[in-house]
């Protein structure tokens, strides 16, 4: 960089940074070698990525125009411009910002072989018009210590950002190819970075080369043609290599090519449906979320696949973890959906992370980072399951392709036999219990994963599955209460049953605590209706006519089903407390629980078994998501409150896209086409066909022990290491003893 003075900009350190909301307009990468990923929202560039799906280097990159009068205009905030997407699920998209005075036109695009982002900029209006760039550098994936400065770098003007590890750069051409940047400064967010100069201003009147560290910003005005390449390395001088080496390309061309890379990508999956009887809206939406799955996987790490590209209410806080996290749930469920649309290689490299991250006892993290590194540390035993069925899954289709997966197989079942039927964490991760949606994945993944155990541990772990697929209606369903005789059912399954619920019925009764609330409802476990049970279904368990599921959606449908204008879903339980406050306000640890897009499919796929028209499920899936297709986490479920930008059956602040929901998605436009669960492992049909089994055995365990078994059953004792049963069949008038063996299990 240059020897001049710099003038250091005051207000050290800035407001306290914050991410940008999580309402993504759209999420890009490119499919050649540059490890850049990047968001949109708002009509302007939001989080990008580098060199790793889970690290976010910026805030977003936004424009304001204004002549030298005292009219200026931040664009985001204007509220009016157009998406205009090349095509259904190829990330290049041309933004369209429209005011009486001007009209902004913005094309993005990364730079397939570098790390760089491309932004095509075009300003039509008066001649005393400028476009201003608005840079707010989040540098190794936080708002603190940043340091911001704009100088010449071998004769080309950068701006540029540190901290730590990383560098960014960005430069500027305009349609000569000559160095773009008339007047620059950097500063601190909230006193004086380039927003706050125009607010106080009317115009750019600052000029400060240096700020941080701190929240830190960048701006600099451009012509109104121009082009901009945001770079980023290891170091302000990487970075700014990359970057104008990058422009020194023709944009057309860059464009063009990476357009290509994604129809090829659509091309050589064969995923297009053929389906008479999907409209081209759903057609659309197929390839969108299609795409969203490819976006969501690493370069550094493949198969690892982030839940979302995109901080839930980030605007709110400036927390690091966010969603750009893997959890081993939803990537298995992501990874069906690869399968779905054709992709199986990259669904083995889904199986492939995760054997690398097992561990030695067979569980996995409840999320991390890309590389391994704990995030939240709970246990969820779904989480220890849904790795075993995608290796079944892979295997019913052949598809393997010499992957070792008997000892991964072996651990998991290992764990899932030593730790279940009760989990620490249900799949919202919250309490622990016996839950049906996660009891479900472990009795199917110990049925389809028996045939990778040596033949005894094979006999245990089928009967084992057994005995818990009879006793579940025991643990999780009420029988008599209060709930019953209101909606006149028999019956009804539970979100969830206590622990002490294996040993006592009447533990049922007890207060389980529902997080996140602002004023909890104090309700018993008997009280609490969640979504779940409908796996039971979809993985062949227990029939759609099967007379507890009838009652049970009888009152999910009067607690949780909401109506709205964009179609039905459901929350995921009463008394749910994530999501918005009532007000509109970001949630903050307490809130309340709307909608999820998510569950509408779930419910669709319970539609598929049970024979009925999957067709609202899907078009509510569709009309649900964003203005650019992606599928949010919730939707609002309440009346509109605009200054918020919250309005019934549209996207709420929470995480867009979620992965899981476009996989959903997906897997129900296959489940449609197949006339069952796309996801159902054979085996599990095959052995249930939704009927209750008859267990010939009772497990006692001592994680699990159990006060009654029925007549005529064989009661088995497990233990954790060998040992002797001293037992009595005469209220130990007499005593015996039995030494255990091991069963391999």
């Amino acid at each position: 960089m240059s020897d001049t003075i710099n003038i250091f900009a005051p207000g050290a350190p800035g407001i306290s940074p914050t991410w940008c909301s999580s309402d993504k307009e759209m999420v890009g990468c490119a499919l050649g070698p540059g490890r850049l990923w990047f968001t949109l929202g708002g009509g302007i560039v939001n989080e990008v990525y580098f060199p790793r799906i889970d690290i976010p280097q910026i805030r977003d990159l936004g424009f304001i125009v204004a002549d030298d009068a005292g009219f200026w205009i931040e664009v985001k905030r204007l509220g009016q411009h157009a998406l205009q997407i090349v095509e259904p699920g190829v990330p290049a998209l041309r933004i369209v910002h429209q005011h009486d005075r001007f009209t902004l036109s913005l094309r993005i695009t990364p730079d397939p072989e570098r790390d760089v982002l491309l932004i095509e900029v075009q300003l039509t209006g008066a001649n005393d018009l400028r476009v201003y760039a608005l840079l707010a550098p989040h540098l190794g994936g936080t708002g603190h210590d940043n340091i911001a400065a704009t100088e010449n770098y071998r004769g080309r003007k950068v701006l540029w950002a540190e901290q730590g590890p990383f560098g960014l750069a960005l430069a500027a051409v305009d349609t000569a190819q000559h160095d773009a940047w008339c007047r620059t400064s950097a500063g601190y967010v909230g006193v004086s970075d380039g927003w706050q100069d125009f607010n106080r201003n009317g115009a750019m009147r600052w000029n400060y080369n240096f700020a941080g560290p701190g929240n830190v910003a960048l701006l600099g005005e451009l012509p109104q043609q121009s082009v901009l390449a945001l770079g980023f390395g290891s170091s302000k001088e990487s970075a700014a290599t990359l970057a104008i080496s990058s422009l020194s390309q023709n944009f057309e061309d860059v464009w063009q090519k990476h357009i290509a890379a994604w129809q090829s990508w659509h091309q050589a999956c064969g995923q297009v449906t053929s389906s008479p009887v999907l409209p081209i809206k759903l057609q659309q939406a197929f390839s969108t979320s299609a795409m969203v799955l490819r976006v969501h996987q690493d370069k550094t790490y493949p198969g690892a696949m982030v839940a979302s590209l995109s901080v839930p209410w980030g605007n709110a806080q400036d927390g690091i973890g966010g969603y750009h996290l893997v959890w081993p749930r939803d990537v298995v469920e992501s990874a069906g959906a690869l399968l779905a649309i054709g992709a199986t290689e990259d669904a083995r490299n889904v199986l492939r992370y995760l054997i690398a991250c097992q561990h030695d006892d067979g569980h996995w993290y409840q999320n991390q980072w890309l590389g391994g590194k704990a995030f939240w540390q709970g246990v969820q035993l779904d989480e220890a399951a849904f790795p075993v069925l995608l290796a079944v899954a892979l295997a019913e289709r052949n598809a393997l392709d010499g992957i070792e997966v008997q000892d991964m197989v072996q651990r998991a079942l290992n764990f899932i036999t030593r730790t279940g039927p009760a989990s620490d964490q249900d799949r919202w991760e919250e309490d622990a219990g016996v839950n049906c949606f996660t009891l479900t994945i472990c009795i199917a993944a110990l049925v389809a994963g028996a045939p990778w155990l040596p033949q005894h541990a094979r006999d245990t772990a089928l009967q084992l599955a057994d005995y818990w697929n009879t006793q579940l209606d025991d643990w999780t369903a009420v029988r008599s209460n209060g709930l019953t005789q209101q909606y006149n059912v028999n019956n009804y399954y539970v979100r969830i049953a206590p622990t002490q619920t294996l040993l006592d019925e009447q533990a049922l009764t007890q207060t389980l605590p529902i997080k996140n609330l602002t004023r909890d409802p104090n309700l018993s476990a008997a009280q609490q209706i969640g979504t779940d049970f409908l796996q039971l279904v979809r993985f062949g368990l227990r029939r759609a006519n099967d007379d507890l599921i009838l009652d049970t959606l009888k009152i999910v449908d009067d607690l949780l089903r909401v109506e709205t204008p964009n179609g039905v879903s459901w929350h995921r339980y009463n008394g749910d407390g994530y999501g918005e406050h009532d007000d509109g306000t970001p949630f903050d640890g307490t809130g309340c629980g709307r909608a999820w897009p998510l569950l509408t499919g779930e419910r669709g796929h319970y539609a598929v078994s049970a024979g009925a028209d999957v067709m609202p499920y899907l078009n509510a899936m569709v009309a649900m998501s964003g203005n650019g297709g992606m599928m949010p986490e919730q939707i609002w479920d309440s009346a509109e409150i605009p200054e918020h930008a919250l309005y019934p059956g549209r996207p709420s602040g929470s995480a867009m896209p979620l992965v899981w929901a476009h996989a959903e998605f997906i897997k129900l436009v296959r489940s449609l086409e197949l006339g069952r669960p796309f996801d159902r492992p054979e085996a599990v049909w095959q052995r249930y066909q939704g009927q209750r089994p008859q267990a010939r055995y009772t497990f006692w365990c001592e994680h699990a022990p159990v006060g009654r078994m029925s007549v005529g059953s064989e009661l088995r004792i497990g233990l954790l290491q060998s040992g002797m049963v001293v037992w009595s069949t005469n209220n130990w008038s007499d005593v015996a003893q039995t030494a255990t063996h091991d069963s391999g299990a």
